[in-house]
């Protein structure tokens, strides 16, 4: 857009408090970003004395900018959209539904495989999401598993795994931000001290084990709720033909192709190293694999007749109507993301008002992970938060008084940008989450932040003792800890039944 960034002040936060707010109270996402953008291009035109009707062009002018700037991952969905219709239409995934309905007898073993292969897919969080969701979406209603708690799994073992994984996409970028800490071997580092991902997909894993619920996930477990429209737009008037191959062969085609796509787009066949290639371009690379799955799936579904030509380029519209919604909100949190972060200098203030106070170092890696939480719950970005926090992290712990807490401290920048990319009604990953297990994203948002919000509570505690402990394994250690007393202390009320929400499902 050519405009210089203003420093807002404490009105640099006022536009996602605004969309947030008025998403969390309206339950209606689509006008609270857009009221958002405008409240933030409104701060950013009265502090340089434009008009309104400027402020109003700058919404669509910034809504312009994203679009473009994210060309390849709207590709991408729109692509993905159109091979999880036309494999749907094949009978592919309900082939696969049936065969894994036979063999998944049990919903405890229908919500471990869904945070299995969740943890499997960690080169990309939004990849994860749609196909962890397309896969086993059938196999949770059959099991009378809510399409919130589906949302869940998919959520909380989607950005917490990527985080945590050496060769992805995230790790690349972290690394280049951390250049002066030791790079990708910095971001190895923080692996221990990332408690919000860690202790996530260990709370992932005991719900899918156990029957524990609480809150509105656990009235949402009670009486789900399925919409008709969601099988009446993937299955269509075709009748299925398909085997469980025409499922497998195009999403297998899909991650292998896209891993190569990665890497042949970074430049891995030119020289450039595996892990540095993935990260150039990711969405490149996923936008190359989804494209050549949708080939593979041409070449097996018209030579048996299982399609028509006609019913295959349907499919492919159809499935492209099917990402509108999540499209629409995705171009709006981006621009809103824009504005903040561009425009009024949300991060600078936030980051600024960390640095400037006289704190204890052992209280940095605490104080970080909140400061990053609220950043990227408010724009809705792990990236764009952890880009903005971990050069200034770096600077704080760079003398000898805060070398000892720098990795602490790092891991808890990358903790509390997962946090609030996991819980954010306008983060990418929410989004996709709920377009994967095709859930209402603001039932998704409401059932999950309290189940995130308990293991952020713990996260900060346990960033305390990572502060004065500086071990790795002495504060995982005190974070489970805590994280049990947390469910047992739940447990105790359900049992007393203090609190009637929170009563305990039987199996």
């Amino acid at each position: 857009m050519g405009l210089e960034m203003i420093d807002a002040g404490w009105l640099s936060i006022l536009p996602p408090v605004v969309a947030i707010t008025l998403a969390l109270l309206t339950k209606e996402v689509y006008s609270s970003l857009f009221l958002g953008i405008f409240t933030g291009m409104c701060v950013y035109c009265f502090s340089t004395g434009s008009s309104l009707l400027r402020a109003v062009t700058y919404v669509f002018d910034m809504m312009a900018v994203k679009i473009g700037d994210n060309g390849y991952m709207i590709i991408f969905l729109v692509l993905l959209g159109s091979l999880v219709v036309t494999v749907t239409r094949s009978g592919g995934t309900a082939a696969y539904g049936q065969w894994a309905i036979r063999r998944i007898r049990t919903r405890r073993s229908a919500k471990l495989t869904t945070a299995l292969l969740g943890l499997m897919i960690f080169l990309d969080d939004g990849f994860n999401c749609l196909t962890v969701g397309t896969v086993m979406r059938p196999i949770t209603d059959k099991h009378k598993i809510s399409r919130e708690k589906l949302s869940y799994l998919l959520d909380a073992t989607a950005a917490p795994i990527c985080i945590i994984a050496p060769i992805s996409s995230w790790a690349v970028a972290v690394a280049s931000e951390v250049e002066e800490a030791g790079g990708l071997g910095a971001f190895v580092q923080t692996i221990p001290f990332n408690l919000y991902a860690l202790l996530t997909i260990a709370m992932v894993f005991f719900l899918s084990a156990t029957s524990f619920d609480f809150g509105p996930m656990k009235k949402a477990e009670e009486s789900p709720q399925y919409p008709p429209e969601a099988s009446g737009t993937l299955a269509g008037a075709i009748e299925p033909k398909g085997t469980v191959l025409d499922l497998v062969l195009p999403i297998v085609t899909l991650i292998i192709t896209a891993i190569l796509g990665m890497a042949y787009v970074g430049g891995f066949f030119q020289g450039v190293s595996f892990a540095e290639a993935i990260g150039q371009n990711p969405v490149a690379g996923l936008t190359l694999g989804t494209f050549a799955g949708l080939l593979v799936a041409l070449a097996m579904y018209l030579p048996r007749r299982i399609m028509t030509m006609k019913e295959f380029m349907s499919g492919i519209i159809d499935g492209i109507k099917t990402m509108i919604p999540a499209l629409t909100i995705l171009i709006l949190a981006w621009a809103l993301g824009g504005v903040c972060r561009e425009m009024i200098g949300t991060g600078n203030f936030v980051s600024s008002v960390v640095s400037g106070g006289h704190i204890s170092m052992s209280l940095i890696p605490a104080i970080v992970f909140a400061v990053a939480a609220f950043l990227s719950f408010s724009m809705g970005t792990a990236w764009g938060t952890f880009g903005i926090l971990l050069p200034i992290v770096s600077m704080i712990c760079s003398g000898p008084a805060g070398a000892a807490v720098l990795m602490p401290s790092l891991g808890a920048t990358l903790a509390g940008s997962v946090y609030g990319d996991h819980c954010s009604p306008i983060s990418d990953t929410t989004i996709l989450a709920s377009t994967g297990a095709q859930c209402d994203h603001l039932r998704h948002v409401e059932t999950q932040l309290p189940y995130a919000t308990l293991v952020a509570a713990v996260c900060f505690l346990g960033y305390i003792v990572a502060g004065f402990s500086r071990s790795a394994p002495v504060t995982i250690a005190a974070s489970l800890i805590m994280l049990g007393l947390v469910f047992a202390g739940i447990a105790l009320l359900q049992k007393r039944g203090k609190e009637p929400g929170f009563a305990p499902k039987k199996s």
